[in-house]
C-alpha cells in the first residue's frame, strides 16, 4: 500500500466491512463516514510501515482487496483483512492470506489472528489455510452513564496509567501468560500521540505486576484491549477501571467464554453479547496460562 492509496483503503475496508453486516441482516460496524476508517492506515503504518498488501485490478487500477500484517518477535499477527464486494468469489482473500503465511514462514513463525464465529466465510478461510481455533471469546459492549462507571476498586490493587517504564514487565507479564512478544505496541499506546489510547496497569500492594489492559477511543473503533491478567478478578479491575473512561460511551470488549465469574460480572454491570469470535494460530501455539483481552485495533492475535 501507498501513501496516496490510504483513502481508497479506508473506503475499502468501511463498505466492505458494512456490506457484509448489512447483508446477513446486521447493523453496521462503522456508523460514521468512511474517512473515519483512515484509521487504520494511520495505526498500521505508524506501527508497521509497509505491512499491507493490495490487490489492484489489473484493468481499471481498482484496489480490489487488501491485507495489513504485524510482524513480531514471536509471531505474525493478521490484521484487518477486506475484499470489495465487486471482486467477491476471486480467491483474492486466499491470495492475500497466502501471501502473509509465507511470510511468517519464511521466519519460523506462527500467524495468530482473531476471526468472527459468524462469518463462515472467514472462518473457513482460514481453517482451509491451516489455522485452528485456538479460544472463544464473548463480544460484549455495556452503554457508560455519562457520569462514569462507578465501581470500587479493591483495596487489594494498585491502579494507574501505565507508563514507559512498565513496558519491560508488562513484556515478561504477556510472555509468561500468553507466550508472545510485542514491546514496540505497547510503547506506542502509551506514548499515544494521536491521542485515542488509554493503558492501564494492575499492581498488588507489593508491586508486582499482576495484569494491564488497553483501549481506543476513536468514531471507528471504540474497543477495550489488549489486555492480559493473572486472574478473573484483576481481569474485572482493570475492565472497570477503563469503562469508567468512555463515559456516555458505548465500548466494545472481548472476553473468554471460559472467564465465566467476569463474563457474569460484566452481565452485572448491564453488558450484552453482540457477536463471537475464536482465536486462531497457524503453526505452533501455547495455550494461554492466563486470562486474555484481545482486540482488533490493532489486531492482536
Amino acid at each position: 500500500m501507498r501513501t496516496d492509496e490510504w483513502q481508497e483503503v479506508a473506503e475499502l475496508i468501511y463498505h466492505s466491512t458494512n456490506s457484509w453486516y448489512t447483508t446477513n441482516g446486521k447493523e453496521t460496524i462503522f456508523k460514521g463516514p468512511p474517512a473515519d476508517t483512515i484509521l487504520f492506515c494511520q495505526v498500521y503504518e505508524d506501527l508497521d510501515p509497509g505491512c499491507c498488501l493490495i490487490a489492484q485490478c489489473k484493468e481499471t487500477g481498482k484496489i480490489a482487496g487488501c491485507c495489513f500484517y504485524h510482524p513480531r518477535k514471536t509471531h505474525v499477527s493478521l490484521g484487518i483483512m477486506n475484499v470489495s464486494p465487486d471482486f467477491f468469489g476471486q480467491g483474492i482473500a486466499r491470495n492475500l492470506l497466502t501471501k502473509i503465511i509465507q511470510i511468517a514462514e519464511d521466519q519460523s513463525l506462527p500467524v495468530r489472528l482473531v476471526s468472527s464465529a459468524q462469518n463462515l466465510d472467514s472462518f473457513s478461510l482460514y481453517t482451509r489455510q491451516g489455522f485452528s481455533p485456538t479460544q472463544a471469546f464473548q463480544d460484549m459492549y455495556l452503554e457508560v452513564p455519562e457520569d462514569g462507571f462507578h465501581y470500587e476498586i479493591s483495596t487489594e490493587f494498585e491502579m494507574r496509567n501505565a507508563q514507559l517504564n512498565d513496558v519491560e514487565e508488562m513484556v515478561a507479564l504477556e510472555k509468561r501468560l500468553c507466550h508472545i512478544e510485542r514491546a514496540k505496541d505497547f510503547e506506542y499506546f502509551i506514548e499515544n500521540k494521536r491521542g485515542i489510547w488509554n493503558t492501564v496497569v494492575c499492581r498488588d500492594t507489593n508491586g508486582t505486576l499482576l495484569g494491564f489492559l488497553g483501549s481506543v477511543d476513536h468514531p471507528a473503533s471504540r474497543m477495550i484491549g489488549p489486555g492480559v491478567a493473572e486472574n478473573e478478578q484483576v481481569t474485572k479491575e482493570l475492565l472497570a477501571t477503563l469503562l469508567d473512561r468512555f463515559r456516555g460511551k458505548c465500548p466494545v470488549f472481548l472476553l473468554p467464554v471460559t472467564a465465566k465469574e467476569a463474563v457474569h460480572t460484566a452481565y452485572s454491570w448491564g453488558a450484552r453479547n453482540c457477536e463471537i469470535h475464536f482465536s486462531q494460530c497457524c503453526g505452533e501455539n501455547q495455550p494461554p496460562d492466563g486470562i486474555v483481552m484481545p482486540t482488533f485495533m490493532p489486531e492482536t492475535g
